[in-house]
């Protein structure tokens, strides 16, 4: 008989670094216009992670494979989101330090830390009287319509959703118009990372610690007092952290997701024939939005302990491992390109930081679009789609404008 001989052990390959490789700029006005076609080249280069710059000079991992990100998300023994070692040699005028570094809140610490601050944050949320949110969301949207409904256009941006926003966290939180403004203020330039960041962070911080005194000096039925009575009695500056988480996750992250949906029931076909037919609900261009093109399209940021092997790649210790939620429920692997009604996208996150508040946001989302539509359902972008600027920035998904027309129209009454 003849011999056969066994076939030849197969070598497993050798884990690579991707400290010498090309790093992928994410603060490019290139990678802003066409992130997904950014994405689908890294995957086809890297695989599951990328390198990248977030901005000039600071390296990151960019994680872009879905099930490679929710391993990540719940392990945060080995994926701690605690920064303190990483921004030690970061210089202090980064611009997207204020965006990364160590708080005292529930998205920057780990183990009890976390626990303890995460238990606050929850409590105050739950307290929110959803019923009565869709009230205030509608009391809020109908006289910011009867601002621009006679003119005939408007930018939803500055004329709609962000007021609509700001005021309704505003009011779940318990505060006023002044100090409201000097906290979005503070807010907006942070999340730009650009030259005025750092500035924005300071105000942003100072705002919140006059929240908190005002709230220990006179108590509401809102947030804010909730996380000042909790249990756990969070110092002022664990204070200032919770609610500055509140503002971080409320008003960019919301702002951009009202704009993104908007512009896709105006010019995506499914839904743009659906405005008045109804087939499609907002509902529906919400989960589109959140899991095709989420507001937040870069964030979820950890910092291994250790070197460690993920997907044959050596992360090297206390540098940021950051989850594209984007390009993650884009993943070729998981996906087959119709995600209506799927909601196993990672927009919210996954794991111990998952988002807490994803029943209000949805709410207040849902709420500000279709009040939008109904007050003016002959809705209609005042450019062509691809004349859309997007705004660069490594972490968020977020048009520079959205310009609209439609026929004048006398303001409503209110209710």
């Amino acid at each position: 008989m003849p011999q056969t001989s066994a076939a030849p052990a197969q070598t497993p390959p050798v884990p690579n670094s991707l400290s010498d490789m090309d790093r992928v700029p994410l603060y490019s006005p290139e990678f802003a216009a066409d992130p997904q076609a950014t994405y689908r080249e890294m995957r086809r280069r890297f695989g599951s992670l990328a390198p990248v710059d977030l901005v000039p000079g600071v390296p990151a991992t960019l994680v872009i494979g879905y099930r490679t990100a929710v391993q990540i998300l719940n392990d945060p023994d080995h994926f701690p989101a605690d920064a303190r070692m990483w921004q030690r040699t970061v210089a202090a005028d980064c611009p997207i330090l204020p965006m990364m570094c160590y708080r005292p809140n529930a998205i920057r610490t780990s183990g009890l830390e976390h626990t303890r601050y995460r238990q606050a944050t929850v409590a105050g949320i739950a307290g929110v009287d959803l019923y009565r949110l869709h009230s205030t969301v509608e009391q809020i949207a109908m006289p910011v319509i009867n601002s621009f409904c006679a003119d005939g256009s408007a930018d939803l941006l500055s004329q709609y959703a962000y007021p609509v926003i700001f005021a309704t966290i505003n009011a779940m939180l318990g505060v006023g118009e002044e100090l409201g403004a000097r906290i979005a203020t503070g807010m907006a330039q942070m999340f730009e990372g650009g030259d005025t960041a750092v500035q924005g962070a300071q105000m942003l911080e100072d705002s919140l610690y006059d929240l908190v005194r005002q709230k220990q000096a006179e108590p509401g039925d809102d947030i804010a007092t909730r996380l000042v009575q909790h249990p756990a009695q969070l110092d002022d500056e664990e204070l200032m952290n919770q609610l500055l988480t509140i503002y971080g996750a409320g008003i960019e992250p919301m702002l951009n997701l009202i704009l993104n949906t908007v512009r896709v029931m105006l010019t995506d076909p499914r839904f743009a024939g659906s405005l008045l037919g109804g087939s499609l609900s907002t509902r529906d261009a919400l989960d589109e939005v959140l899991y095709t093109d989420p507001p937040m399209a870069n964030f979820c940021t950890t910092y291994p302990r250790q070197p460690i092997l993920v997907d044959n790649v050596w992360l090297p210790a206390h540098q940021p491992v950051v989850i594209s939620m984007a390009a993650c429920n884009n993943d070729p692997a998981i996906g087959t390109g119709e995600f209506l009604d799927n909601r196993a996208h990672l927009a919210w996150s996954t794991g111990p930081h998952s988002c807490p508040a994803k029943s209000p946001a949805y709410l207040i989302a849902q709420e500000a679009i279709d009040q939008l539509l109904d007050a003016l359902p002959e809705l209609e972008l005042a450019v062509p789609p691809e004349e859309l600027v997007w705004r660069p920035g490594p972490f968020h998904r977020a048009l520079a404008g959205l310009p609209v027309v439609f026929p004048k129209t006398a303001p409503l009454p209110l209710p």
